[in-house]
């Protein structure tokens, strides 16, 4: 998902990201708002379409990246280069750093397919290799290949706070009661765009999903393909529908997976969010509730299990709890936490194992170690960078900049979406407010006239990117262009639950062409 919220996007964020093993400076100096590119325009405009990529074995990910072992044989690195500004092609440039692992029946070969696994902010370099064997299938006919977006890890990365200041800014108060906690969260948020300006200035117009379209269809080019192969998760599937309206005629075969409405606007999709992650911790509490050989920390769930979490909120708040790292649980670090467990059914029994111990032992360790998961912390207290290319991206892209006067009118709608993540969300909107760079759009633009058919995933219990989102961007993308496919399920990221009649339908249509009927359910 993609709304940005104070810190770290708490709720904004790629489920994939609980899992990984976890630049060039333009020649321009500028920060004003970049000027409208338009459709004819771009890279091919340069010399930049026929640059030559040098591959070579990976090193290990960098501390932007989020840091772990290199990938192995299987895979190859490259760097290319990319205009700074679109509307400026024979400009500054950019390098985005790029994965690949090539495709295992050369005989067979069909071309590249390239992902991106959400945020924003996501290393699609360091997040591919760590999720590669739920795409062995498409492996052998594919090259699987991921990137970096602009601003993202080693694509020029945006910086902001270092990792001491990072640990400050997301245990500050994100549901504040009082006119000194609204004071405090608006310091931390001025505090947080003041060092991206600071250290990222030059690039920070140029972040927008967009661009980073636009980069796309340079990568094709450069990769020699034809049409675009692509698997867009989460805020992938935003970057995939921009693609496809900027260029129709070059879309081949695009999956868009766990999928942002891209109607709505940042509220509504905040509203949204917190419906969506009450229901998915509605149906954990069922499910805990359910289970004979533990003691529920949530009881029968429903009701009850909401006040009990929402109790525990409310101690935190007044009391963060300790852990052995000599940190602090506080409440909004025990939010992020919660939500960090609900990208995915796998990770419920640690949910329901961090609640037991800080409801009955007094001490937040577990909660706070899926708190860091979601925020891009290590074990050694370093942040990669996808706090900051979360903020960075959302805030160019979308217009809206809400004061905590709109905030506070919102909040009994919120507490009544959700009384765990409701206020959460809300506080969350003022995070682009003070934004250095203006935004560019209301909403993202998606229709796609004239393109191939677009397989369009969207899952039940998706508590970031509810299904609804993947019926609209459907619609949006135009008839006879979305194709949509429902997974009755839990989680974010249909594809990689490994659900046998959705992978089916997807690597048919990857491999194949087969195209699904439109509304095909899998259960």
């Amino acid at each position: 998902m993609h709304t940005v919220v104070r810190g770290a996007g708490a709720l904004g964020l790629a489920a994939l990201l609980l899992a990984p093993a976890a630049g060039c400076r333009s020649e321009s100096s500028s920060a004003a708002e970049p000027a409208p590119i338009s459709p004819a325009t771009g890279a091919t405009a340069t010399g930049l379409a026929a640059q030559q990529l040098v591959w070579r074995p990976c090193p290990a990910p960098s501390a932007a990246q989020g840091g772990g072992a290199a990938p192995g044989n299987d895979w190859q690195c490259a760097t290319l280069k990319a205009p700074l500004d679109h509307a400026k092609p024979d400009g500054g440039t950019v390098d985005l750093a790029l994965i690949r692992s090539k495709a295992k029946d050369e005989q067979h070969r069909i071309g590249s397919l390239f992902f991106n696994f959400g945020g924003p902010g996501a290393s699609g370099v360091a997040t591919l290799p760590a999720f590669a064997s739920a795409y062995a299938s498409l492996n052998t006919r594919y090259d699987l290949v991921s990137f970096d977006p602009r601003g993202v890890g080693d694509s020029a990365g945006v910086k902001c706070l270092g990792d001491r200041a990072m640990d400050v800014n997301v245990a500050v108060d994100s549901t504040p009661d009082t006119p000194a906690g609204v004071k405090a969260l608006d310091d931390a948020n001025a505090q947080f765009a003041a060092a991206c300006e600071r250290n990222s200035g030059p690039v920070l117009p140029y972040v927008d999903t967009e661009s980073a379209a636009r980069d796309l269809d340079l990568m094709r080019q450069v990769l020699g393909d034809q049409k675009l192969f692509y698997f867009g998760i989460s805020y992938g599937t935003q970057l995939g529908g921009v693609y496809a309206h900027l260029f129709p005629k070059e879309v081949g075969r695009l999956v868009l997976d766990s999928v942002v409405d891209p109607t709505k606007d940042p509220q509504q999709d905040a509203l949204g969010q917190a419906q969506g992650f009450q229901l998915a911790l509605g149906n954990f509490m069922k499910a805990c509730a359910t289970q004979a050989a533990i003691a529920c920390p949530t009881g029968n769930g429903g009701a009850e299990g909401t006040a009990k979490i929402t109790g525990l909120l409310q101690k935190l708040a007044q009391s963060p709890l300790p852990t052995d790292s000599g940190r602090k649980l506080t409440e909004s670090l025990a939010i992020t936490g919660i939500a960090a467990a609900l990208y995915s059914q796998q990770t419920w029994p640690v949910l329901a194992s961090g609640l037991t111990e800080a409801m009955q032992q007094g001490t937040g360790n577990t909660l706070l170690q899926l708190a860091d998961s979601l925020l891009g912390r290590d074990s050694q207290g370093r942040y990669n960078n996808l706090n900051a290319a979360n903020r960075a991206i959302s805030c160019v892209d979308a217009r809206q900049r809400y004061s905590d006067q709109d905030v506070e009118q919102q909040l009994p709608q919120f507490r009544t979406a959700s009384p765990v993540f409701g206020p959460f969300t809300a506080w969350g909107l003022t995070g682009c407010t003070g934004w250095p760079v203006p935004g560019k759009t209301d909403h993202p633009e998606v229709s796609a006239e004239g393109a191939a058919p677009i397989v369009v995933v969207g899952t039940t219990g998706d508590p970031a990117t509810p299904v609804e989102g993947a019926r609209t961007m459907a619609q949006q993308l135009g008839a006879g262009v979305g194709v949509t496919v429902t997974l009755k399920g839990e989680g974010h990221g249909g594809y990689n639950t490994g659900n046998p009649c959705l992978k089916r339908t997807v690597d048919a249509y990857l491999l194949d062409g087969t195209v699904p009927a439109d509304g095909t359910t899998c259960s």
